[in-house]
C-alpha cells in the first residue's frame, strides 16, 4: 500500500486537528451572522450581534471539546487491555 499505517495515522491526526478548528469558527460564524440579521430585523444595532457573537463562541468551543473527549474515548477503548491490536 502507498500509504503506510504511521503516515495513515498522521494524516487521520491533522483531519481530527483541523475539524475541531472548524468547529469553533463555524460557530463564531453562524453565531455572528445570526447576531447581524436579528439586529437588522429589531433595529437593535449591535448589542444582538454581540450576544449572539458570545453564544457562538460558547458553542464553539462547547463542539470542540465534545469532540475531543469522543476522540480521547476512542483511543482509551483502542488502549484498552484486552483491545485486538490492528496492525
Amino acid at each position: 500500500m502507498f500509504f503506510g499505517k504511521k503516515k495513515n495515522k498522521h494524516f487521520q491526526s491533522l483531519g481530527l486537528a483541523s475539524m475541531m478548528g472548524i468547529h469553533l469558527v463555524s460557530g463564531v460564524i453562524v453565531g455572528m451572522a445570526m447576531g447581524y440579521y436579528l439586529d437588522k430585523f429589531f433595529d437593535t444595532k449591535p448589542w444582538l450581534t454581540l450576544l449572539f457573537l458570545i453564544f457562538g463562541i460558547i458553542a464553539g468551543y462547547r463542539n470542540m471539546f465534545r469532540e475531543m473527549g469522543r476522540i480521547q474515548r476512542k483511543e482509551a477503548e483502542a488502549d484498552a487491555p484486552g483491545a485486538d491490536e490492528k496492525d
